[in-house]
């Protein structure tokens, strides 16, 4: 899996400075900032514990005072629903890879749960938080925390699907050469094999959650209203005010937030993450970290990730050592079985859709639901549209970051900063250039669509190029492969995976999306272009549910439908075809 070389990480200022510090200085700095992350999170984590009546008591306030705080408590939301994403890849992603029945109810559950909007969680999700705690802000924290869960779990779930689903042959072969068990090969092997992928995907995923920050901070749910302390709250109550000063701050605080993390969580990781690169050659460039570097020297950090280290140490000794001979694995399972397994799976569609249907039926009429239809008719149009101009910008300059890893440290937290731009932002400049030149909103408005979901596929294109294998790279420049013909059979191939991975992924998110961007308000101000996403945002509001549960229900089987005519078929020919042996 590693490269069979080791060089040097490219010299910088504060790389040096700390590959030459002694240790003891290293470890200071490292405890010094660990032990000003457990302040922040602890001091964070006091405002959970208070009552809900405290949010009326002491309402958001524009005083730019309060961002440090609000900036702290968005922050720990994003990382909490990081960790629930990442452990809800790791289990049912791999459950989808190991398992063909698995596959069959897991994978067309993330397609049906990506194209659910965060509005139609938040309807469904905010009373049942707030009962779970009655009179807690953590009830309303929970609920803030899942709905930024549902803008980064499906992209990392799909991710480390696919991830999985490449594994070179040989080394598939191999493990089953010396019956490794299935904890062996997932932690040797697979999870290894993922880890280059799955990191720039989490980067993407902490994007996405910002794009939706306003949505789940400043919760408006029929009569329920909640705005917990945080950025998007802020950026909510700035857009109300139409106070352009106020969003600035906001914008100029996420800025900050993103830099400060990028350099002291993400870039880190991306530096370690190198070592995994499937590659028979050592390239000549490598990512760097000072903060990698600092740690790497400090004698405090096997102590820190001692438990974690624990963990999996603990995993391979429960672990027999030895799994099922290759002919076990090929065993054909029992036709009786088979059926009674399709049976099974037929029962539960069709259980769920009559459910649907009669709570639906029981307030709309066919009329309500042929409106949702064609809505989602001229939604899907502006997605098909918005993701091919998408991908004809972002797949070659994805390609060119992705292999030039200098440029990719540049331009990291720049692309972070864009795939977190919340749409929200420029709204009041969309607004008054529709109205100042009467232009068409059904138009005009759809390109908000695409603004945060477009960076779905600019990662993974960059993920993709950045682990193509050197030796691939200097075979196909020693024999002059240059131009189209380079392209389509050195890049193209090697990408494939991943770019459908951020296609798929950006056309779910632009379903998504399409809640904020088809009915936007600036003040007193309200624009909307028809489409599904404006039916089920003006449902919420009206807190109409049966409508709200017909425009998800339909967004769904578009969704659904749509993946399993273009993109799963996709999939499958990148995992028959272009897969690194």
């Amino acid at each position: 899996m590693t490269a069979t070389t080791v060089r040097p990480l490219p010299a910088r200022s504060f790389s040096r400075l700390f590959r030459a510090s002694p240790p003891n200085v290293a470890d200071l700095i490292a405890f010094l900032l660990l032990a000003a992350t457990a302040v922040l999170v602890v001091r964070g984590l006091t405002g959970v514990a208070q009552p809900l009546s405290q949010l009326s008591a002491q309402p958001i306030a524009l005083d730019p005072a309060n961002l440090p705080n609000y900036a702290l408590r968005t922050t720990l939301r994003m990382f909490a629903a990081l960790v629930a994403s990442l452990l809800f890849t790791l289990v049912f992603a791999t459950l989808a890879a190991r398992s063909r029945r698995a596959e069959q109810i897991i994978v067309p559950a993330l397609d049906i749960l990506q194209s659910v909007p965060i509005l139609g969680f938040l309807t469904f999700t905010v009373t049942f938080f707030l009962r779970l705690f009655p009179g807690e802000q953590l009830g309303a924290e929970c609920a803030a925390v899942f709905a930024i869960f549902t803008s980064q779990a499906w992209n990392m779930a799909f991710s480390f699907y696919q991830s999985l689903r490449s594994v070179p042959s040989d080394l598939q072969e191999v493990c089953q050469g010396f019956r490794l068990s299935s904890t062996r090969r997932f932690l040797r092997l697979e999870l290894p094999f993922a880890i280059p992928g799955l990191v720039w995907n989490a980067m993407m995923s902490m994007s996405g959650g910002w794009f939706f920050v306003v949505a789940s901070e400043a919760i408006t749910v029929g009569n329920t209203t909640v705005a917990l302390p945080g950025i998007g709250s802020w950026l909510a109550l700035a857009i109300q005010h139409k106070d352009p000063v106020a969003v600035a701050w906001a914008v100029g605080a996420m800025a900050v937030l993103i830099l400060l993390y990028d350099q002291l969580f993400f870039r880190p990781i991306v530096a370690w993450a190198d070592r995994y690169r499937f590659e028979q050659t050592a390239s000549t460039e490598r990512p760097s970290s000072w903060a990698f570097d600092l740690f790497r020297r400090a004698r405090l950090l096997p102590v820190v990730l001692g438990p974690l280290l624990a963990l999996g140490r603990l995993l391979m000794a429960l672990d027999s050592g030895s799994g099922r001979s290759p002919a076990a694995r090929t065993r054909e399972p029992s036709l009786v079985f088979e059926w009674i397994w399709r049976l099974f799976l037929a029962v539960l569609v069709a259980g769920s859709a009559w459910l649907i249907i009669d709570y639906v039926g029981r307030s709309l009429s066919w009329a309500d639901a042929g409106q949702a239809v064609l809505a989602a008719l001229v939604t899907l149009l502006r997605v098909i549209v918005l993701i091919a101009v998408a991908s004809l910008i972002w797949v070659p300059i994805g390609v060119w970051i992705g292999m030039r890893p200098r440029w990719a440290e540049r331009l990291q937290p720049v692309a972070q900063f864009l795939a977190a731009f919340p749409a929200n932002v420029l709204f009041p400049f969309v607004v008054v250039a529709i109205v100042r030149w009467h232009l068409t909103p059904d138009i005009w408005l759809s390109p908000l669509i695409i603004l945060g979901t477009q960076w779905y596929i600019l990662f993974n294109v960059i993920a993709g190029a950045s682990v193509i294998p050197t030796d691939m790279r200097e075979a196909a420049s020693m024999f002059g492969v240059r131009g189209l013909i380079w392209w389509r059979r050195v890049v193209i191939p090697a990408i494939f995976p991943y770019y459908i991975t951020g296609a798929l992924t950006a056309s779910g998110g632009s379903w998504n999306a399409s809640i904020v961007a088809e009915a936007v308000s600036w003040g007193d101000r309200h624009l909307e272009a028809f489409g599904l996403g404006s039916y089920i945002a003006d449902a919420t509001t009206a807190g109409d549910y049966p409508r709200v549960a017909c425009g998800v229900a339909v967004m769904s089987i578009f969704v659904l439908t749509f993946n399993r005519l273009v993109w799963r078929p996709m999939y499958a020919f990148a995992e028959r075809r272009l897969r690194l042996a």
